[in-house]
């Protein structure tokens, strides 16, 4: 896995993302599969980003950070069913403070935008048109990262 720091052309916002290896951030650049979290713009570029440099030789370190796969290697599986389960298990702590809005996510969220309704933690269904508008407005929203069954049609 290799880290990059990335910036986006439309708000030059700056952010962090993990891919297998340099070729694979070049892949999914070229498809526009890589979005900005602030605004949703595809057009994202590598960011300059400082070297990382080690400690002296002679100094002990305290923490060892653990090993990386290097630059080109694939995940195991082991590591993205880990990374897959936290990422579930974050996201199920956090619904129970939100509130479900159904299909009605993109009025919900352009209202609270625009101070018409409360500032409120929602989550919903919206189209990907409709998600694309609020980017396009510059309204904050992303995906759930992990599915989940509307409470309608829960059993």
């Amino acid at each position: 896995m290799i880290v990059f720091d990335l910036c986006c052309a439309a708000g030059d916002h700056r952010f962090e993302a993990w891919f297998a290896s340099s070729d694979s951030f070049a892949e999914q650049q070229a498809r526009g599969l890589i979005n900005c979290p602030v605004c949703g713009d595809d057009a994202v570029t590598k960011a300059v980003m400082a070297p990382r440099v080690g400690a002296k030789s002679n100094q002990q370190q305290s923490v060892q950070a653990p090993a990386k796969p290097a630059a080109g290697d694939e995940p195991s599986p082991e590591l993205v069913r880990r990374v897959l389960a936290d990422i579930a298990a974050k996201q199920a702590e956090m619904l129970p403070q939100s509130r479900w809005v159904g299909r009605d996510f993109a009025d919900a969220a352009r209202a609270m935008h625009e101070g018409r309704a409360p500032e409120d933690l929602i989550h919903g269904q919206a189209s990907p048109d409709e998600a694309q508008a609020l980017r396009d407005d510059g309204i904050a929203a992303m995906p759930l990262l992990v599915p989940i069954v509307p409470p309608e049609t829960a059993n």
